[in-house]
């Protein structure tokens, strides 16, 4: 082999060695965004308020019209992040006989002012919830909300039916 042959060869192994770490860089980076969540009321009951989570600014309860569509909705909320993912919207419209059960509460993603909804949980449960998944990471159960500081048995009690965790 000429020097020239094993010049070449050494440039093309360095350049594949480049485009692999690139690509390995690049997707242990990739992290899709979360969809949105809508709930809808069944059809005949197409007014009053609607809960909007997910990718948009401003989560929460808003009220529904029968001339309002997704788009309008989405704008209520503030409009979609820079984190969602483009073109994955969920819709979730419970079944008739669902409607009267409450939404529940992801304390995996849930602000402070959710958090406080909670019945036993104020202002300072609600930060202790955010400080211990932040240190702590996500919830796995929702039972591991007793670990927080302040949250004993008696509240989750209280709540367990109003909480969810999703990772």
């Amino acid at each position: 082999m000429t020097k020239l042959n094993r010049l070449w060869l050494l440039i093309i192994a360095l350049l594949v060695a480049i485009i692999a770490t690139g690509s390995i860089i690049a997707w242990s980076r990739y992290h899709p965004g979360q969809p949105i969540e809508i709930s809808l009321p069944p059809p005949a009951e197409m007014h009053g308020e609607i809960y909007v989570s997910g990718a948009v600014s401003n989560p929460g309860i808003y009220n529904l019209t029968a001339d309002d569509s997704i788009a309008d909705i989405i704008q209520a909320a503030g409009g979609i992040t820079s984190s969602a993912e483009p073109g994955h919207i969920e819709l979730h419209v419970p079944e008739a006989g669902a409607a009267d059960s409450p939404q529940k509460i992801d304390v995996n993603r849930a602000e402070g002012w959710l958090l406080e909804a909670l019945p036993g949980i104020g202002e300072v449960r609600a930060q202790a919830i955010i400080d211990y998944r932040y240190h702590n990471g996500p919830f796995q159960h929702i039972t591991e909300l007793t670990k927080v500081e302040g949250i004993g048995i008696t509240t989750y009690k209280q709540i367990k039916d109003l909480i969810t965790v999703t990772y």
